[in-house]
Formats: C-alpha cells, sequence, structure tokens
C-alpha cells in the first residue's frame, strides 16, 4: 500500500490507475479505524480496480464544544488494518494541505434543508464541514465510486444530495452497519465507553427495533417513541433525538410513506452515539 500526505502524489498515482483502465473506489474517513471502515474496504474490493482510503480529521465539521484535539489519532494500527484489507493507497493529509488559507478563508459546501435538522440542529456547522472536506477529497481523488456506512444515515443522504446537486460523476454506495454481538454498531465513539456503559448502549438498537415493531403492529408514532424514550433513559442514556422520519427524504413522514427511518442520537457517558434502522410499514 502506498501512503502519502501529498494531494500530487494522490492525483499522480490516480491517473497511473485510469491510463491502464482501472476503476477506482474511495473510501473516506477519520481514522481510528474499526471492522465497520475494514468491511467499507472489502465491499469497495467487490466493485472496483482500486482502493483509495483517505484518514483525515476534519476540523471543520467539530463544533467550537467538541474536543477536536481528543479525537483518537491510531495512525499506525490503522495502516495496518489497511493493508491486511487489501487496500491500494492511503492519503494522510493534515490540516494545512487541505485548508492551506485555514478555515475562516475556505470555501464551503453546504446541503441546505436536510443538513439543517437532526445532527445538523444538534451540531451546528458539521454538515457543512461534511460536504466540504468530502467533496474537496472527491475532487483530488476523482474516484468512481465512493463507499460510506449506512450507520450515519443522514451523513450519507447529505453526501447523496450534494453529488446529484453538483453533478459529480461519483456513484455513493452505503454499506450495512456492522454491529457488535450486543446490537451496538461498531463506532470509533465506542471507544470513549466504559465495559458497563458499552453493555448499557445495547439498549439504543433494542428500542429501535421495537418502534418498529410498534408501528409495524399498528401502533402510533408518538407512543412508541415516548415508550422508547423512556426505555433508553431507563438504561442510562441521554436522548438528543429520537424521530421516525421518511427514509427517502428524511422528511417527517406522511400518511402515504411506506418505507421509514427511525433516526436517534443519544449520549452514553460522554459517548454521543447514533443509530438508525430503516423498515416497511
Amino acid at each position: 500500500m502506498i501512503t502519502s500526505a501529498a494531494i500530487s502524489d494522490i492525483r499522480a498515482q490516480v491517473r497511473n490507475w485510469r491510463k491502464n483502465g482501472e476503476t477506482v473506489a474511495f473510501v473516506p474517513t477519520m481514522g481510528n479505524l474499526h471492522l465497520g471502515h475494514i468491511t467499507l474496504v472489502e465491499q469497495a474490493k467487490l466493485k472496483a480496480d482500486r482502493i483509495v482510503v483517505s484518514i483525515f480529521v476534519n476540523p471543520m465539521q467539530f463544533g467550537k464544544n467538541e474536543d477536536l484535539d481528543a479525537y483518537p489519532r491510531t495512525l499506525t494500527a490503522d495502516s495496518n488494518a489497511l493493508i491486511a484489507a487489501g487496500a491500494d493507497l492511503l492519503f494522510t493529509p493534515t490540516p494545512e494541505i487541505i485548508y492551506p488559507k485555514g478555515l475562516e478563508q475556505q470555501t464551503y459546501v453546504e446541503v441546505p434543508e436536510i443538513g439543517d435538522e437532526l445532527c445538523g440542529a444538534s451540531r451546528p456547522g458539521h454538515f457543512r464541514g461534511v460536504a466540504t472536506i468530502v467533496n474537496k477529497l472527491f475532487n483530488i481523488v476523482q474516484p468512481d465510486m465512493a463507499f460510506f456506512g449506512n450507520k450515519d444515515f443522514q451523513q450519507l443522504l447529505v453526501i447523496k444530495t450534494m453529488v446529484e446537486d453538483l453533478s459529480l460523476p461519483i456513484d455513493i454506495i452505503g454499506v450495512d452497519t456492522i454491529r457488535e454481538a450486543s446490537g451496538l454498531a461498531m463506532s470509533s465513539r465506542n471507544g470513549y465507553l466504559t465495559a458497563d456503559e458499552k453493555n448499557r448502549a445495547a439498549a439504543l438498537k433494542k428500542a429501535l427495533d421495537t418502534m418498529a415493531l410498534g408501528i409495524q403492529q399498528g401502533q402510533s408514532v408518538t407512543s412508541v417513541t415516548q415508550v422508547a424514550n423512556q426505555a433508553l433513559q431507563a438504561a442510562g442514556f441521554t436522548p438528543d433525538y429520537l424521530e421516525v422520519r421518511s427514509a427517502t427524504t428524511l422528511k417527517q413522514p406522511l400518511d402515504s410513506d411506506k418505507k421509514l427511518v427511525i433516526v436517534a442520537a443519544a449520549y452514553m457517558g460522554k459517548a454521543r452515539l447514533i443509530d438508525n434502522l430503516t423498515f416497511t410499514r
């Protein structure tokens, strides 16, 4: 696996592959990789000839009250895992390379409406940072396709909307969430949990399952949401939001909407965990 922090190196390598008629898949990450990230690489290998992965802890998507400096940096372990997974090229830029003029002078990309609520409301500016860095990385790597986890459901819709609105020639592919045996979605943020908190955090997936089953059995959204919020609080969570939305638009569901998604964010200790469940009623 080739590793470089230089934009020119990434572009030159991808250009060489394209001369040989090879396709390129891209997996953008912030590092601290777990099985969910490796699964993205494995899925990418099934679709493309060459796999590019980026590791960049993006300061633009962190709020003023969020501890950017505390985000785990595990480059050596991440690099070894990517070599084992068969990645071809690892891009490891610094903030000075990505934002040479500083964040205040950086042109940004903003996806309206869909990026303004749920996590966008709880973390103002978060999806502006996500859309901007993903767009920049797309312009640097110029992949044929890019892979993202379905766990970050709203993020995936933001990126799909950006790609459609800006006419980017890239296929965006969502990959199913990888879970612990308890049902807890794998996440870099799980590293903030104590052993006891991690056990109790499994209640999040159970709450989503119970809500979906209740709606499918004819219970109201209001009643199942109330019960699920109580279950989360009993497990030690402080819910941020827990809502049923259209799985297509992420708007409040109409009676005619059949494909729904339950989206949730909740604090367990100092970890803010998110999860979702799509289902049909």
